[in-house]
């Protein structure tokens, strides 16, 4: 990259037939900051539009339960579930969107992942197979994962039901669109993963048959919203929260993946690299980066993450063509303007892990920096 010239993560870009103001997105982060009931509040409000102000072309909001079965995977997470979540959420777009940016909801349904419903104690997933690892602290659990029950196709289609509703209610709030939660462990992943998918139905066994249900969920939604403007991305990674090591077959499962989404009718892909750099799980066994094939095989726009505020990395990437716009986790946490910071240029803040201890909340966040001012 020439050190004189802007950075080319600052060129607008047009994500399925929308312009951006850049190629710089804010990736979904749990806060665990809602209301008891699931309700945003205006911290939370004040919180996504300092993305906006900061200069980020999209901001997607952490991920969002989407009914009151199964689908709340912690306590204090907000939903899109009832008139007065929309009423809230209504805020949050419009305080984004007044900034300049985009503004996305991501609709999740925890499945085996939950550690705190207030709806149900029991867990769902594909199969009877607990989780590897252990709750995650900083979200409000501990030990181990209970072992969910398998779903059955009544609980299935509830779950398809909630992602539609749910979108139905995010189109109201005034999103520009939703991402459908289909990385990092939770239950869309969970059926595309062969070892927590043990099922002998049309959901299991080949990759085809484990990615249908994110395909369906797409699918439906797109039919009771046909309006084109309104986005339907789906969010993708080999890692997962509870572990950092899976990859997928091989290119040609990716394939597979990437094309039934395109033929459901996402809007766009994001692959994430949870707990890694993108570099550390990008590289596909055919040579390609998977974010590269994503693109090749689609044609459709594609968000890289994974460690994007290393901005040489970043600008390797875009000029490499291995994605169309760039998300941001922690770089974002410690920067909420870095991309005015980088079109200033100014040096960025380190992250500190310690923004998310001994919970990943607002308030949290907020006392660690008036610690930080103050020292």
């Amino acid at each position: 990259m020439n050190a004189l010239a802007p950075h080319p993560a600052l060129e607008p870009v047009t994500l399925a037939g929308a312009k951006l103001a850049n190629r710089l997105a804010v990736a979904p982060m749990t806060r665990v900051s809602a209301r008891e009931d699931g309700t945003p509040t205006e911290a939370m409000a004040r919180y996504y539009s300092a993305f906006a102000s900061g200069g980020f072309g999209l901001v997607i909001t952490e991920g969002t339960y989407t009914d009151d079965r199964h689908s709340q995977g912690y306590f204090f997470q907000p939903g899109i579930v009832t008139e007065s979540h929309v009423r809230a959420w209504r805020a949050v777009a419009e305080s984004i969107q007044a900034g300049g940016a985009r503004a996305v909801m991501q609709l999740m349904h925890a499945g085996a992942l939950s550690q705190g419903n207030r709806f149900r104690t029991d867990t769902v997933g594909p199969s009877a197979v607990p989780p590897k690892g252990r709750m995650m602290p900083e979200y409000g659990g501990s030990g181990p994962w209970a072992t969910p029950r398998a779903m059955t196709d009544d609980d299935i289609e509830t779950a398809v039901q909630g992602f539609v509703s749910a979108a139905v209610n995010a189109r109201e709030a005034g999103f520009d669109g939703v991402e459908v939660h289909a990385a990092n462990g939770y239950l869309l992943d969970q059926f595309l993963t062969d070892y927590t998918n043990l099922r002998t139905d049309s959901y299991g066994g080949p990759v085809a048959n484990r990615i249908r249900l994110t395909a369906h969920v797409t699918e439906r939604i797109r039919a009771r919203i046909p309006d084109e403007e309104f986005w339907i991305g789906v969010r993708l990674s080999q890692t997962k929260v509870n572990d950092f090591h899976h990859r997928w077959a091989g290119a040609e499962d990716a394939r597979v993946v990437f094309t039934s989404l395109a033929e459901a009718g996402a809007s766009y892909l994001h692959i994430a690299s949870e707990g890694r750099d993108w570099i550390e799980t990008a590289r596909l066994d055919s040579g390609d980066t998977i974010t590269a094939l994503a693109k090749k095989v689609t044609g459709l726009p594609v968000i890289a993450n994974g460690g994007m505020h290393d901005l040489d990395q970043a600008a390797r990437l875009l000029e490499g063509g291995h994605a169309d716009v760039l998300s941001l986790g922690r770089g974002a946490l410690a920067n909420p303007d870095l991309p005015n910071r980088v079109a200033g240029g100014h040096d960025l803040d380190a992250f500190d892990h310690a923004m998310l201890q001994p919970r990943a909340s607002l308030d949290n966040a907020e006392q660690w920096r008036r610690r930080n001012m103050s020292a």
